[in-house]
């Protein structure tokens, strides 16, 4: 956790610092959260010239069924991310292209499937905390335009977020489980996809510009 906020401190240190001519804010939010985990995320970005600054958040995002590794479907877990947050500080390669180094915190709550989200069936809460990188391409289909639709954005994106660390002890949870009767043990989720550092996506939402591109 200290890590994390002195790389927020450096983050927005690094934005007093920054003077840009060009200074934009845009609003996105991602489609993966409410289409595939059932929750919600948004993420605001801040645009210099040739860097850009964003806070992101996610809320109720569930793993369950598949989405859940064989380990942990071996001991009928589901889990529920409650706030999934963090920062990123990137470089501007082109108008368009950026990579982020992005720290964030995960909580998750991890609960037995039959009793998914109820206060019985939790085992665990705990946090998991990521550094990574993340590939973002801003895409503005009528920002040349002059009419309402000019601030249209669409951003796909490609992000590696590997844990760092977790508030567990040495990254795993030993347990009696109902379901196995047994003693279990469940290591530290990754946030991507299948258990991994990685995962896709695509925000849509809208940037705020005082200006046409070139002015």
């Amino acid at each position: 956790m200290k890590k994390l906020a002195v790389l927020v401190m450096l983050v927005i240190s690094a934005a007093a610092h920054a003077q840009q001519e060009k200074q934009e804010v845009s609003l996105v939010f991602g489609l993966n959260q409410p289409l595939v985990l059932h929750g919600f995320n948004f993420e605001a970005n801040y645009w210099t010239k040739k860097f850009v600054i964003d806070y992101s958040h996610g809320f109720g995002l569930r793993f369950r069924d598949n989405l859940v590794p064989p380990e942990a479907r071996g001991q009928h877990l589901a889990f529920n991310i409650t706030h999934s947050l963090g920062v990123g500080f990137g470089y501007r390669f082109t108008e368009s292209f950026n990579l982020r180094i992005e720290p964030k915190l995960h909580i998750w709550q991890m609960y037995y499937d039959d009793a998914f989200r109820m206060d019985g069936g939790r085992i665990k809460t705990y946090t998991t905390y990521t550094l990574g990188l993340g590939a973002y391409y801003r895409w503005m289909p009528f920002g040349n335009s002059e009419g309402a639709l000019r601030g249209i954005t669409i951003v796909p994106s490609l992000r590696w977020w590997p844990n760092v660390g977790s508030s567990l002890k040495n990254n795993e949870y030993e347990y009696y489980n109902l379901h196995t009767e047994k003693t279990e043990v469940h290591r530290a989720n990754n946030i991507g996809v299948s258990n991994t550092s990685w995962f896709v996506n695509v925000s849509v939402g809208w940037t705020f510009l005082k200006n046409k591109k070139g002015k």
